[in-house]
């Protein structure tokens, strides 16, 4: 699996390198910088590419508008943002096309290296994969707060999850309850929002998550 990776610091630039290499990952490219960065991605055409969003000349989202740009020449570029702080708005802005491949993680995920390596498989595999406190943030951010009131805890702490884009085995693995109560809590949610029901676990999540941000 072919991986481009855009990071500023060196350290965590080189042990990202060192880790994914050891899982088996081909690293054709480590930049630090944003300059050419999505020119570079249209050509190599990873299988993943992991991004910094603040990267040098200006430190500000250079790591987004290259994923963003690159999205456009290569449409469904799997992408996976990394970021020091969260910002859902950035994460909103890498959902926006719809088109999936897609991952938005704090840098300190990075250090939890069987997740991390698990979260760059699903997205180069065109999953869809979401940090958990950005998550929490769209949940409590969302314009309906009316109709998220109408779901139960349980209902609540099932969509935190899916939202992550775990599948509903890995849903109730989490939550300790059986996959047929998982489908059902997920039914009920997909209806109080006033969202379609769909077998496809991607487009569920993306659903969700455009939902909830707007």
């Amino acid at each position: 699996m072919r991986v481009v990776i855009a990071e500023d610091l060196v350290l965590l630039r080189d042990g990202m390198v060192r880790m994914l290499s050891a899982y088996q990952f081909d690293v054709i490219a480590a930049v630090e910088s944003g300059d050419g960065l999505a020119e570079t991605l249209a050509a190599l055409r990873p299988d993943v590419a992991v991004l910094d969003v603040r990267l040098p000349p200006t430190f500000t989202d250079e790591g987004l508008r290259a994923a963003i740009a690159a999205r456009r020449a290569v449409p469904a570029l799997p992408v996976l943002i990394l970021s020091q702080y969260v910002e859902p708005v950035y994460a909103k802005e890498l959902l926006s096309d719809g088109a999936g491949a897609v991952g938005y993680l704090l840098k300190d995920r990075v250090g939890e290296v069987g997740d991390f390596v698990k979260a760059v498989r699903q997205v180069a595999e065109g999953g869809t994969v979401m940090d958990p406190d950005v998550v929490a943030q769209l949940l409590g951010g969302g314009r309906r707060r009316s109709q998220l009131a109408t779901l139960t805890p349980r209902e609540r702490e099932v969509l935190a999850v899916m939202a992550e884009g775990r599948s509903n085995a890995a849903i109730a693995d989490r939550l300790v309850i059986t996959e047929k109560a998982v489908s059902k809590h997920i039914n009920n949610i997909l209806t109080k929002l006033d969202l379609p029901p769909s077998d496809d676990d991607h487009r569920r999540v993306l659903a969700v998550l455009a939902y909830l941000g707007t």
